[in-house]
């Protein structure tokens, strides 16, 4: 721009079950963004899959837990540089096109499939726009529970024992699947594979409630985990990619500490659902916070990784096990993953200028 701003696209909603997610988190970033060194284009996507120009209003997508916010279509069709050769981006309304201009990079906040999974990554490569995050790669590994197990245990990193399901492998061979989980232990936990913020997980108590948990979790997504419950305290660090070629960088851990719930649910993370405390930062010893954030930036480098992810472990009695890789973790001002930036020194408007520089830095030859 002529006034010397950085030109950023804003891309949130999206088709998965976690729109309403992705939208808080969108007013988070558009309440925060220091407006003199960056312009704001909030490009909103349907649960239908369409991309249409937003009102830039962060009021609009405050996490209310009566009315959770979500992209409305209004009419107007946002429309992508149709080759590497531009970057302008268009919006077409009322039968009529304009321009938006050039933008700089796109700052895609989407949860789920259909936006943390690669396929918007995969888009922005094609046409050439620069993109704050995770590769297609780490994106799509860290999307799907089941290979980033696979990838972080060929690592040699500590994962917790499971069994991976598929709707189709469900329906036809459950007396082969059935003792395979049951060999796991109760309790277990049953999760989709490829969703997040605990949508469709259970756990599971006994083995009657194998079959209502997975019908469940095939709800969300049609390949499933059924994983061993680990006893132990759910820690997490929050990673950074480095600049210019120098190492990741993980913050302070912070802690979610269950009280009165099963489990840290959607409800318990996103609508003030009692029963759960978050505490940053966490209290370890120097030596356990060292060795978590070692184990946290190689399981960010055994995917793949680039600009952010926020590591869970469960801290046992022999020591620290990985639960998942998240490659856009929930990022209102209050979730853990800006939280435990803000305990390590990095305000939530610096945190959201230092994944936008990573993301213009020049790629690596």
């Amino acid at each position: 721009m002529a006034d010397g701003r950085i030109r950023v696209a804003l891309l949130f909603g999206g088709r998965s079950s976690e729109h309403s997610i992705s939208c808080a988190t969108a007013g988070g970033v558009l309440g925060a963004i220091d407006r003199e060194r960056y312009e704001v284009i909030p490009v909103g996507i349907t649960r239908d899959g369409a991309f249409v120009l937003e009102a830039d209003d962060a009021s609009r997508f405050a996490l209310d837990p009566s009315a959770l916010p979500e992209v409305v279509d209004n009419g107007s069709r946002v429309l992508w540089p149709d080759s590497a050769a531009s970057r302008e981006l268009r919006v077409e309304s009322d039968g009529s096109v304009r321009s938006l201009g050039d933008i700089d990079v796109v700052f895609p906040i989407l949860h789920g499939p259909f936006g943390e999974d690669g396929t918007i990554q995969g888009m922005l490569e094609l046409i050439g726009l620069p993109y704050v995050g995770n590769g297609v790669l780490a994106s799509a590994l860290g999307m799907d529970k089941h290979f980033t197990k696979t990838v972080l245990a060929a690592a040699g990193i500590a994962v917790a024992p499971w069994v991976t399901v598929t709707a189709g492998s469900w329906a036809s061979s459950q007396d082969v699947l059935l003792p395979s989980m049951v060999s796991l232990g109760f309790p277990m936990f049953i999760k989709p594979a490829r969703a997040g913020s605990s949508v469709g997980v259970s756990k599971v108590v006994d083995v009657d409630g194998i079959a209502p948990a997975l019908e469940l979790a095939f709800a969300e997504d049609s390949k499933v985990l059924v994983e061993a419950a680990i006893s132990g305290r759910e820690v997490e660090v929050a990673v950074l990619g480095g600049r210019a070629g120098s190492p990741a960088r993980a913050s302070v851990a912070g802690e979610v500490v269950v009280t009165g719930r099963d489990f840290y649910d959607f409800a318990a993370k996103y609508l003030d659902a009692p029963g759960v405390d978050l505490v940053c930062p966490a209290s370890l010893t120097d030596d356990e916070l060292a060795e978590m954030q070692s184990i946290g930036i190689r399981a960010f480098e055994a995917i793949g990784g680039a600009g952010l992810a926020r590591v869970d472990f469960f801290l046992t009695p022999t020591g620290f096990v990985v639960n998942e890789v998240n490659t856009m973790p929930g990022f209102t001002p209050i979730s853990m993953f800006p939280r435990c930036w803000l305990e390590s020194g990095l305000t939530y408007p610096e945190l959201i200028m230092e994944l936008i520089t990573l993301a213009l830095e020049p790629a690596a030859s």
